[in-house]
């Protein structure tokens, strides 16, 4: 079988789903034309693709948003199809429109499918015919404030109110006593025409304590529908997706069975075509209601991907193509588990703060047929402030559930990330919850539990800084080392005075200090770490790189890996990623040792606006080295001790942040 219609198509999207597209087109023969805006100008989906079309700025309503520039980008490269992945322009039936306007091949379903699926009210109107299960609400055209609060009254609380025309949470509320109705109406109408430009609402009953189940289905243009199962999505944060898993847990056969031939029957009533998901409520019962139909690729369509062992985007090429489905409802089967984990640049502890930043360091465990690793980034590539933050997904599949769930649990625990903050120990946790783990987790749950969750993420306490105190030594030394000095040296140099220095460390608003001294005997270079005052810890160092850690404490001996920028230090030990800030203020080894060099580091974000040194320069105490203006002020950077200046990183008309070093002395 052979994809005939379509041997060329533009991806109207980037990060990971426009790399996951070019990978099964690159697979079948069909050459790829990327878009990218200013900001993804270098970004992995412009490599990976054969081509690639500037369509604009950053932002992406100047970019991934235009749909002019996106169709005329396909017209200019000779595209047969646009692809448009999920989000952005996915579910934007003007698009759609535009593209079959332009003789171009839409993949993905007729626009008079996304016009009707993307109103929550038609859609539901559309169910309601088609027999498929609905929650009690209203979705009625009236939407005068006094019959919305007349039908909240009718449904009863909790409710939810939902905007009619967009998702991700946007627009919606939950509403648990009367008395707070109107004022939840007023914000979710507001938000909801910030979000989508419709400010139209329906009410839903709250389903407490309910799971989100969906059914992944798929029909050509020859009217053939099928579905491939269902996925438990239930793990969200603020009505957002975190870890999804197929198939669901605890379903049983009845309930399988009747969901996916719900699922049809929606698709086969608003003529689809393509791939979509209908997305269903289910009580504890195993009672289930429609809630909405994604006419799209889903994020988490990977899961459904390894358990049925079907290419759902060679399928989608195939469709638009005009090929009937690969295969019928029959032929369709599942086999093992498979669980997904979003890894986005975010920070849990802050409410899943959106977090940007270079990833330094960016290593993952390999891929496999067990384990795949979805991305849109590579290590020394920005999460910026224009688009979603996500990272990687990362993707097992195993023989059964807890399988599933462990080779997810190792493969993050093999993933190195530092230079920015990420979710990755959070997901960790969330994969060991009993909750979760017992397939009892629910909708709710991690809202009403952040807390708890938060407070079983991995401390540090005061052999991990000493820990982070010896890495970042290692890396003073390795930048600073004196090939003359017997410090640098693991061979037989024997000494009882020991070298000393002093760091300090910061985690979140903890601060340490850490007070190192080394000695060498015989064969053994040995350290002895106080922190914050407190009795030394003692380690041999075994063996040392660049990045690696191999020592000995307590008669027991461990590995583990870091990572180091200007400005942070990450430890990777036993399946956890700790952060540290580095800060600036350490002093010198005493001055009976060779001089590891110091630092002179930006009180403030600024602009460097003169160097009054050059590298290879004696200085003296307290002369003035570097200048940055800040806040219409200028800063002088003056050296910390008398010596030879060895790096200056920034110059003239550079912008530096918050305590990033400026110069480095050797003394």
């Amino acid at each position: 079988m052979s994809v005939n219609k379509l041997t060329k198509i533009l991806i109207a999207n980037r990060g990971e789903i426009a790399c996951r597209v070019i990978d099964t087109a690159s697979r079948l023969g069909v050459r790829t034309v990327a878009v990218y805006s200013d900001f993804d100008s270098g970004a992995r989906h412009v490599e990976l693709a054969d081509e690639a079309v500037h369509i604009g700025a950053s932002p992406a309503t100047a970019s991934y948003l235009n749909i002019d520039a996106v169709v005329a980008a396909a017209q200019a490269s000779g595209a047969e199809g646009i692809h448009p992945g999920y989000g952005f322009l996915a579910e934007n039936a003007a698009f759609a429109r535009a593209c079959e306007n332009a003789g171009l091949v839409f993949i993905g379903p007729p626009v008079t499918a996304i016009e009707t699926m993307g109103s929550k009210q038609a859609s539901k109107q559309l169910m309601e015919g088609a027999a498929v299960p609905l929650i009690p609400g209203y979705h009625g055209d009236d939407e005068a404030d006094a019959t919305l609060e007349a039908a909240a009254s009718d449904i009863g609380y909790p409710l939810m109110i939902k905007a009619s025309a967009g998702g991700g949470g946007k627009g919606m509320r939950r509403v648990d006593d009367a008395a707070d109705f109107a004022g939840h109406l007023a914000a979710a109408r507001r938000e909801a025409k910030g979000a989508f430009g419709d400010d139209r609402i329906l009410l839903e009953k709250m389903l407490v304590n309910a799971r989100h189940v969906e059914i992944q289905i798929f029909a050509d243009n020859h009217g053939n529908a099928v579905h491939l199962f269902e996925r438990d999505c239930s793990l969200q944060r603020r009505h957002q997706k975190v870890i999804e898993e197929a198939p669901a847990f605890g379903l049983s056969a009845k309930t399988r069975t009747a969901m996916g031939e719900a699922a049809v029957a929606a698709a086969l009533a608003v003529n689809y075509r393509g791939a979509g998901t209908v997305e269903f409520i289910m009580d504890s019962d195993q009672n289930f209601y429609f809630m909405e139909m994604n006419t799209r690729l889903q994020v988490e369509h990977p899961v459904t991907e390894m358990v049925t062992d079907v290419d759902l985007v060679e399928w989608q090429l195939r469709v638009a193509g005009g090929e009937a489905l690969p295969l019928k409802q029959d032929e369709l089967r599942t086999n093992g588990w498979s669980v997904e984990a979003r890894l986005y640049a975010e920070n849990p502890a802050k409410r899943f703060l959106p977090a940007t930043g270079t990833l330094h360091h960016l290593k993952f465990p390999p891929a496999s047929a067990d384990l795949r690793i979805e991305t849109g980034v590579r290590q020394a590539d920005s999460i910026g402030i224009y688009y979603d933050p996500m990272i990687a997904k990362v993707v097992a599949w195993g023989t059964d559930r807890q399988t599933a769930i462990a080779r997810l649990s190792q493969a993050l625990g093999d993933t190195r990330i530092s230079g920015l903050v990420t979710n990755l120990a959070f997901l960790q946790q969330l994969l060991q919850d009993p909750e979760f783990v017992g397939g009892t987790a629910h909708t709710q749950y991690l809202d009403a539990n952040l807390d708890t969750l938060l407070g079983r993420l991995p401390t540090i306490d005061a052999s991990v800084v000493a820990l982070g105190a010896l890495a970042q030594y290692q890396e003073l030394a390795a930048e600073h080392a004196d090939p003359e000095s017997p410090w640098c040296s693991n061979g037989g140099f024997r000494s009882m005075t020991a070298e000393r220095l002093r760091i300090a460390l910061a985690a979140g608003s903890d601060r340490y200090v850490a007070q190192l001294e080394r000695r060498c005997v015989s064969q053994r270079v040995e350290f002895s770490i106080g922190v914050n005052g407190a009795g030394p810890q003692h380690f041999e160092l075994l063996t040392s790189a660049p990045g690696q850690l191999r020592y000995r404490s307590n008669g027991v001996t461990r590995s583990a890996d870091y990572a180091r920028t200007n400005k942070m230090l990450t430890l990777f030990i036993e399946g956890n990623t700790l952060n540290f800030k580095i800060e600036p203020d350490y002093t010198a080894p005493s001055s009976n040792t060779s001089a590891l060099g110091g630092g002179m580091s930006a009180p403030m974000p600024g602009n460097v606006v003169a160097v009054l040194v050059k590298v290879g320069d004696r200085v003296q105490a307290g002369d003035t080295l570097v200048v940055i203006e800040a806040m219409k002020m200028e800063h002088k950077i003056v050296a910390d001790k008398a010596g030879t200046v060895t790096q200056l990183p920034y110059g003239v008309g550079d912008s530096v942040e918050e305590n990033l070093q400026l110069a480095m002395i050797e003394a």
